[in-house]
């Protein structure tokens, strides 16, 4: 959540915003450039500049930010179908565990001066007690050039990236984030498997822009199969991953006195890995694979609009899709209502609640029932949370999802319901 300037105003100020001097700002320039996740400044982690360790490093031009995120969830309803944890099959059929751990370290090239240059190198550590979605590792998260041309006109990022962060934004509030699962399985890169890429951004002004990569798409068995054979992330490419295409058009406004926070965007992508195609039964590969996008997020209400104008309350929406031949999931659809900073005496929580669903191959679940099996073409959950800022780089979040039929496709009749409790803290550094 980006660091907010706030304090006593009175009507003086509100007609006419006194200028305090901000002592981070000077930090701007070593925060990553490029992506849409506006990680925190220094003011916003647990160190900030204890011991001058940080201004020290800046004024040699490196700049770090580190943080660790871990959740838990648990079924609460009394007939949870538990199992062992080699056959789960949920997230929260057992209590599940999760931990991701960051650091990112740039390097100024402005100092040379390179327009806006830039060198980040990023780690990233992972572990889950439930490890379908991506196993244990250790690994590279980013290696990146960045600079602008043209007066910032254009903006140039290649390297080891990680895309889940360059494009679509579905991390809402700062802290909370969207199902990006359609996407992931269609290519796109993600923390745990950054792959080599080059993004090119074109702003058309401060505020219309579009921006393209080509990129290395990761395997098309999906991320715990690129993981499995990447840990390490390093690997140029996997077993049968192509190149893929993005393509994302968007609107974007910041929160100001008077002026919504908005942001629009849509994006297309092709994939020239080769996918099994779930529409035949010999599982035979073929080329084609692709995706599309379209997302909005709006500030419908400022409720501090000359103190902190992006506090309020905002809406949004999300939809996905890819073919379902070649994708297990075909559509997700999501709404969403946020508060930041609804109460005055807690400016930086936030409140949210999320209703998505999902919508399944219909090829994959036709499969499933010509076996007899118990399969649903749907899933839908609605999930309620509230995240607390307690302390500058300390975040709490608890919260409570229910999901009908919570498996990927099968079910058994014990599975077709869960209530989840969320707990999770988010530490930066």
């Amino acid at each position: 959540m980006p660091f907010e300037k706030r304090g006593n105003v009175g009507r003086a100020a509100q007609t006419r915003p006194q200028k305090t001097i901000d002592p981070f700002a000077k930090y701007d320039k070593l925060r990553e450039k490029g992506v849409w996740f506006n990680i925190p400044g220094p003011a916003d982690t647990i160190d900030q500049d204890k011991g001058g360790v940080r201004s020290a490093l800046a004024d040699v031009g490196i700049g770090y930010i580190g943080w660790t995120h871990n959740s838990f969830a648990n079924n609460l309803l009394p007939n949870a179908d538990r199992s062992t944890i080699a056959n789960q099959l949920y997230m929260g059929q057992n209590p599940t565990f999760a931990s991701a751990n960051f650091m990112i370290v740039t390097y100024d090239l402005s100092r040379f001066g390179i327009s806006d240059g830039q060198i980040v190198l990023g780690a990233e550590q992972q572990y889950s007690t439930w490890d379908r979605p991506g196993p244990d590792r250790v690994g590279l998260n980013t290696l990146a050039y960045y600079q602008t041309l043209f007066d910032r006109t254009l903006e140039l990022k290649l390297g080891y990236l990680r895309n889940q962060n360059e494009f679509t934004g579905t991390l809402f509030g700062g802290i909370t984030g969207s199902n990006m699962s359609a996407l992931f399985q269609a290519g796109m890169s993600t923390n745990a498997a950054p792959t080599p890429a080059v993004n090119l951004k074109y702003n058309f002004d401060d505020r219309l822009y579009n921006k393209a990569s080509v990129q290395r798409s990761i395997s098309p068995d999906g991320a715990y199969a690129h993981i499995t054979e990447n840990p390490t992330g390093l690997n140029w490419s996997t077993a049968n991953a192509g190149i893929l295409l993005v393509e994302e058009a968007g609107y974007r406004s910041k929160a100001a006195p008077g002026v919504p926070d908005t942001w629009l965007r849509a994006g297309i992508g092709l994939n020239s890995s080769r996918y099994t195609n779930l529409a035949h039964s010999r599982q035979q590969r073929e080329s084609g694979n692709n995706f599309h996008y379209l997302a909005a997020d709006m500030q419908l209400w400022q409720s501090d609009a000359f103190g902190s104008p992006s506090r309020g309350i905002y809406g949004g929406f999300s939809v996905m899709g890819a073919p379902p031949e070649l994708n297990r999931i075909s559509r997700y659809y999501e709404l969403r209502l946020y508060a930041k900073g609804a109460f005055a005496s807690r400016p930086s929580d936030l409140i949210a609640l999320v209703a998505g669903k999902t919508s399944w191959s219909t090829f994959a679940v036709d499969a499933a029932l010509a076996k007899g099996q118990l399969a649903h073409r749907d899933t839908t959950a609605i999930t309620g949370t509230y995240t607390a800022h307690l302390a500058p780089g300390v975040y709490a979040g608890v919260g409570l999802s229910y999901i009908h039929r919570p498996t990927s496709i099968t079910h058994t009749p014990r599975t077709e319901h869960a209530l989840n409790l969320l707990v999770s803290t988010l530490i930066f550094f």
